[in-house]
């Protein structure tokens, strides 16, 4: 899926010490979204999709 309103970034936990505790990152994958959600661990895609739409609606 693509979209115009979905923006990403990626971040090497090492590399960005504070993130990582910002984000409180244990693992990864670890995908945070709008600040509010986080989905751990690798999912297939369309599980993935699921919990990023449910996480989204919570915020």
């Amino acid at each position: 899926m693509e979209s115009d309103l979905v923006t990403a970034d990626m971040v090497e936990a090492t590399e960005f010490p504070h993130l990582s505790m910002r984000y409180q990152v244990r693992a990864v994958p670890r995908t945070i979204v709008n600040e509010t959600g986080a989905i751990e661990g690798g999912l297939p895609e369309h599980m993935f999709v699921d919990q990023v739409v449910a996480a989204a609606s919570q915020s």
